[in-house]
């Protein structure tokens, strides 16, 4: 069973983790292994740097959990723009992504939706609705693929 809520600040070093395996290990189609695309992508990704996130005002995270850990990291801004969905490498291919994806879309409610997608989640996210809304913008030394959903 995947569960959905609010992340909290005892969740910080669970998140950190989750985000640093995701991207390490899951976006390598992204980063390519590449050291220095890799420091930069994960610098903003320490625990020191989660818990200044609770600090914004205009920001919302999301944990999911499955098997009695943290399996997945979402977030999304008042701006309507989906800022993370990051799945651990353990609980892949097990709705988890795709359930935050749906409570981000529900929190969100009517109206139009952003996010940048990783070339890795790109089709994850156009297999979801979501359509390509410009080209792909370099961030981390890596590309970040704009896309747009109207949301009901």
């Amino acid at each position: 069973m995947i569960t959905i809520r609010p992340a909290t600040l005892d969740d910080v070093p669970q998140m950190s983790a989750v985000l640093i395996a995701s991207i390490t290990e899951l976006c390598v189609a992204d980063h390519k292994n590449n050291p220095e695309a890799l420091a930069s992508w994960l610098a903003n990704k320490t625990p020191e740097s989660v818990v200044q996130w609770f600090a914004n005002p205009g920001g919302r995270l999301l944990v999911a959990e499955r098997d009695g850990e943290i399996a997945a990291v979402g977030a999304y801004g008042t701006d309507r723009m989906i800022r993370l969905n990051y799945v651990s490498p353990r609980h892949r291919f097990a709705g988890v992504s795709r359930a935050m994806l749906g409570a981000i879309e529900s929190a969100l409610g009517p109206g139009e939706a952003r996010l940048e997608s990783s070339l890795t989640a790109r089709q994850f996210y156009l297999d979801a609705g979501w359509q390509e809304s410009g080209p792909p913008e370099p961030h981390r030394f890596v590309p970040g693929y704009p896309m747009r959903k109207l949301l009901g």
